[in-house]
């Protein structure tokens, strides 16, 4: 690399520092910006000579994410310090106690949180949720540690564009379905937002540009329609003296995309592209009768939906987010979010919970909700029985959720999940409660244990000592602690019945001369389709799986071929491995198509991927390799919680079999539509059509055609061609549930 390059970067950082120190200078104290000086030079020192995938200095990336830390989260020296230090760790020879030995025990402690396991066992699947239990298990000391990792992941969604194409799924999978998540319950809604949209910019790159150009297309009308709709507002909350600021906001990518998909809509067709928000500038004891003033005001102009109010004023969200939301109508006959709150509520929305602590010492009154989720994550992290998935699957429950509001007999506010059953509540109150809970007055109306709470209900739990947790309590409860606790109650009773489906399995296999090791428990376990010992033991004692199964296993086992090896394959790296062996191709990449004789793979249900569609292969326990398209709902689990077993596939270049995909097609009812439609398929486009469902109503024709269709680029063609077709207003490919 020549001098005047390094030189250049050289500049750029120290740019960057300086940036990085002006930021900061409002709240540093006493000795704080050589601390800062100390870590950016250590950090400096560590990463010497390493760069990042794009080509930059690594350095960037440290002094980036104590960038979003000050600037994005308003976090201070501790959290800057931290950031600068984030990987050093864990990409160097120095240890947590070097960096606690120069920085204190309050830097050391939060390194360590964001440092990832190495050696986490033989268990791979869950290497990637021991990283996300552990970095969880300091919360309870210091919720800085999970803000810093949310700007390091932030800054990361930023810069994949360097990344190979496997890394920017398997990464902005786990975005999507741990970190934004993570990031709304602690009410950045900014940095939430702004992961969903690069998560979609890397999932679903034609719609997320498509909708991308309509913002830029439409902003001048948009700009426009903005100014008139909020001229008379600005002159009324003028008059009242307020001290004001009114925003019109486009609302994120990804909100508009999920609103394509719920309403089947192309991106034209979503009017609400944007909210207008209202912040007033108050003291906060005037705040309540402020806010409620300025919708007063808005709706002397625009007339409310009154379905469509929202009040997080008199009763905030559970991540401390405060506002008054109303729909309203304006003039030219289009609907129009408005939210309305404070300075202060604006600042908590947009930085949570590091806002949240700013304002705590006016505000806090009570507990916080923010204070009490924590508290309830620190139980969830207590129970050590369940292992690292279960528990990222109950926390996962527990992020993105609405909230119901009820009331004990006493007239107490209680907040829990929206869906929540008397169950939830009867737990929520205390552990023992919900064990011994029979059912529930609300109202003073006797209600089954299974009765979805309504906002204002006021609830009475019954108990009983001889009441004991079932299984099928699971099915109904949604909140975290519920689970946990009805899991704790069935612990005892669980391991009763697998010891004795343990003794009828040992008493079958000596019956079937089959040798007991603790390999043929494990090897039972994964016949039938499971992944714990205790759960096969368990499903025998219970009567699930009978006896006279085992027997099945015994034939498998001597009839290799019906347990054929590459079934037992746990990990992409044995399949890459063989397809290198074999091909002598070093990308070890799937070719669909071409390696079948080499490796058995099947097409996943639950997308129906064909030819054309952006796919990768997932090793499953006991079925082979399954073929998902990138865009398939359970893609973001499989490749955050499964990395591992994900293999990277690509479709052969020239094909010769067909896949099955649908189409529905919607129009007007008219003698010989389905005669035109059927005579494309059949005659001009040669495509063998599997079934056919036809429903009319009033007029309206729609139809679902199943297709073996040769690939992605032949379904268009047909689709656009069946489009022409008269009395046709619409042909989409069916997504599978």
């Amino acid at each position: 690399m020549d001098t005047i390059q390094l030189e250049e970067e050289n500049k750029e950082i120290i740019r960057k520092y300086r940036k990085l120190l002006r930021h900061a200078k409002p709240f540093l104290k006493d000795d704080d910006a050589k601390l800062i000086r100390k870590a950016f030079n250590l950090s400096m020192e560590a990463h010497e000579g390493m760069r990042r995938k794009s080509g930059e200095p690594y350095i960037f990336h440290p002094v980036a994410v104590a960038q979003i830390c000050v600037e994005e989260i308003g976090l201070g020296t501790t959290s800057i310090v931290s950031a600068l230090l984030h990987d050093v760790v864990e990409d160097t020879d120095y240890e947590v106690e070097d960096i606690q030995r120069e920085f204190g025990k309050k830097v050391a402690q939060i390194i360590d949180g964001l440092t990832k396991i190495s050696g986490v066992g033989s268990n791979a699947d869950s290497g990637q949720a021991e990283n996300f239990r552990k970095m969880l298990l300091t919360l309870s000391h210091d919720v800085r540690v999970i803000l810093v990792k949310l700007a390091d992941r932030l800054h990361n969604m930023r810069t994949l564009d360097s990344m190979p194409r496997h890394k920017q799924l398997k990464i902005a999978s786990e975005t999507i379905f741990l970190y934004a998540p993570l990031a709304h319950r602690l009410g950045l809604y900014a940095i939430k937002s702004e992961m969903e949209d690069l998560h979609l910019k890397y999932t679903h790159e034609e719609v997320y540009q498509s909708i991308i150009d309509n913002i830029q297309v439409t902003k001048e009308f948009r700009d426009r329609f903005i100014r008139r709709f909020t001229r008379p507002l600005q002159q009324d909350l003028s008059l009242h003296n307020f001290k004001f600021n009114i925003k019109g906001r486009v609302k994120s990518i990804h909100s508009i995309w999920e609103k394509m998909e719920k309403q089947d809509i192309p991106v034209e067709e979503v009017f609400d592209l944007f909210a207008i928000r209202i912040i007033v500038d108050v003291p906060l004891a005037q705040e309540k009768a402020v806010c409620w003033q300025v919708y007063s005001i808005v709706t002397d102009y625009y007339k409310p939906n009154p379905d469509r109010l929202r009040d997080w004023v008199s009763t905030p969200k559970a991540n401390g987010y405060e506002s008054l939301h109303t729909t309203v109508m304006s003039r030219t006959g289009k609907w129009v979010e408005v939210q309305i709150r404070t300075k202060r509520m604006d600042d908590i929305a947009e930085k949570g919970y590091a806002a949240h602590w700013k304002y705590k010492d006016s505000t806090t009154r009570k507990k916080s909700g923010l204070e009490t989720w924590i508290a309830e994550v620190r139980e969830l992290l207590e129970n050590t029985e369940s292992n690292a998935a279960e528990f990222v699957d109950e926390f996962k429950a527990n992020l993105y959720q609405d909230e119901v509001f009820v009331f004990t007999p006493k007239g107490d506010l209680k907040t829990l999940q929206n869906g929540s059953t008397t169950l939830d509540f009867a737990f929520d109150i205390h552990t023992e409660v919900g064990l011994k809970c029979l059912g529930a007055k609300v109202n003073q109306k006797l209600v089954p244990l299974n009765y979805v709470l309504q906002n204002g209900d006021q609830i009475e739990i019954l108990t009983s000592t001889k009441q004991k947790p079932s299984e099928d309590w699971l099915r109904f409860v949604v909140t975290s602690k519920a689970r946990s606790g009805i899991k704790h109650g069935l612990k005892d009773e669980t391991r009763k019945i697998a010891e004795d489906g343990k003794e009828i399995v040992l008493r079958k296999l000596k019956q079937l001369k089959i040798e007991h090791k603790t390999s043929t428990f494990t090897e039972l376990t994964k016949f039938f389709g499971l992944t714990q010992v205790t759960d096969f033991l368990y499903r025998v004692g219970k009567g699930i799986i009978e006896p006279k199964e085992i027997k099945k296993f015994k034939d498998a086992s001597i009839e290799k071929k019906l347990v054929p090896k590459h079934k037992n394959w746990t990990d992409a790296k044995q399949v890459s491995k063989l397809i290198t062996k074999e091909t002598g191709r070093a990308d070890s990449i799937l070719f669909i198509g071409e390696d079948l004789d080499l490796v058995d793979y099947k097409f996943a249900s639950c997308c129906s991927p064909i030819p054309g569609d952006d796919v990768f292969g997932f090793v499953t326990i006991g079925e082979g390799i399954k073929i998902h398209r990138t865009t398939c709902p359970n893609s973001a689990e499989l490749l955050s919680k499964h990395g591992h077993r994900v293999l990277k596939a690509k479709w052969e270049s020239e094909k010769k079999e067909s896949f099955e995909a649908g189409l529905e097609i919607i129009g007007t009812d008219r003698l010989g539509l389905i005669n035109d439609v059927t005579r494309i398929i059949s005659n001009e486009h040669k495509v063998n059509m599997k079934s056919i469902t036809v429903d009319t109503d009033t007029g309206i024709f729609e139809g679902k055609i199943f297709l073996c269709i040769k690939d992605k680029a032949h379904l268009a063609q047909l689709a656009t061609k069946l489009e022409n077709v008269e009395g046709v207003v619409k042909v989409t490919r069916i997504k599978e549930d």
